[in-house]
């Protein structure tokens, strides 16, 4: 059988994931994702399964891979990218690998909000640069935090802001009330009650169609001007234009995303173009760490061998 891998953590990364995979004999074929539709089309026919990242496998790519594509396979949890209901006319099951980095990202949101709150990406380059300038920050103790998306990784961000001895504010259509009594997280129904409170805003949903440029102008405005904001979610849930417009005019105090729209970015993308110093970026990488991608890449190899195999996988999209 032959198997495509696109997800690059995967590969650059070593671990015991490369030996898995290497012990069931398949013919392992590499690209270097995220790749889009034409990418893709060009690598489907003859391959059985998939282990992808945030490649665009769309209804045109999957209607390729058949009858030959077996499985996909997701190294991640965001499956937008896939065409779940393309692959499920198909036959095709679309696997992915919840519970093994929502501790990873819950750091990385951390080391975002403390890099916004401290100037530390500003701080950093100024004294190599060789000034001495000091810039006065804000504490994360006794500030709102409030997380729209309340899900395996939106929790365990909340955990940690106790810690911090932050006020946890959550919103999230399925509430868990006794995670909330044992951590105490304040419900908010509505995201807009969260967006008027909170000192700081993280997003942790799912992107959908009704929810693409949830963050837009509207919500931005009710947003405290000291407000900072953080997404490591997907870049489709923030309107970047609008978002542009608030921190130019000090609407909010500052974003800090993990994830872009379009990626990797082209060089006229203008989050990047702006140079705005309250916007702080990384390349998806909060769950990216040595011990996070041998968790992922064992689960997708997994739920990949299960499917292959005919029997259920550990954790199935479709």
């Amino acid at each position: 059988m032959r198997v495509l891998v696109t997800t690059t953590s995967f590969m650059d990364t070593p671990g015991a994931h490369h030996d898995l995979l290497q012990a069931q004999g398949f013919d392992i074929v590499t690209a270097r994702g995220p790749l889009d539709e034409t990418q893709m089309f060009s690598l489907l026919g003859e391959v059985d399964g998939i282990i992808c990242g945030d490649d665009s496998i769309t209804r045109r790519v999957i209607e390729k891979g058949v009858p030959k594509l077996k499985v996909i396979s997701k190294y991640g949890i965001g499956v937008d990218r896939i065409d779940l209901e393309a692959a499920r006319q198909a036959g095709v099951p679309v696997t992915f690998t919840p519970g093994v980095n929502e501790v990873t990202v819950a750091e990385h949101v951390f080391g975002l909000m403390v890099s916004l709150a401290r100037n530390i990406p500003q701080e950093n380059r100024l004294v190599k640069e060789g000034q001495w300038k000091r810039i006065t920050g804000h504490e994360l103790w006794g500030k709102v935090l409030g997380i729209i998306g309340l899900g395996r990784i939106g929790k365990q961000v909340a955990k940690r802001a106790l810690g911090f001895e932050m006020k946890v504010l959550g919103c999230d259509p399925i509430w868990d009330d006794p995670f909330c009594q044992e951590h105490p997280v304040g419900r908010c129904v509505m995201a807009e009650e969260i967006l008027t409170q909170a000192d700081f805003v993280t997003l942790h949903m799912n992107l959908t169609p009704e929810n693409r440029c949830f963050i837009n102008r509207e919500r931005l405005e009710i947003m405290k001007p000291t407000a900072y904001l953080i997404n490591c979610a997907r870049g489709g849930l923030v309107n970047t234009a609008e978002l542009l417009e608030a921190l130019r005019k000090g609407e909010i105090a500052g974003y800090a995303a993990d994830v872009l729209d379009r990626e990797p970015p082209g060089p006229d993308d203008p989050l990047i173009r702006s140079g705005l110093e309250n916007i702080i970026l990384t390349p998806h990488i909060a769950s990216r760490t040595y011990e996070s991608v041998v968790r992922q890449a064992t689960m997708a190899i997994r739920n990949l061998v299960a499917v292959l195999k005919g029997e259920e996988p550990p954790a199935r999209a479709i």
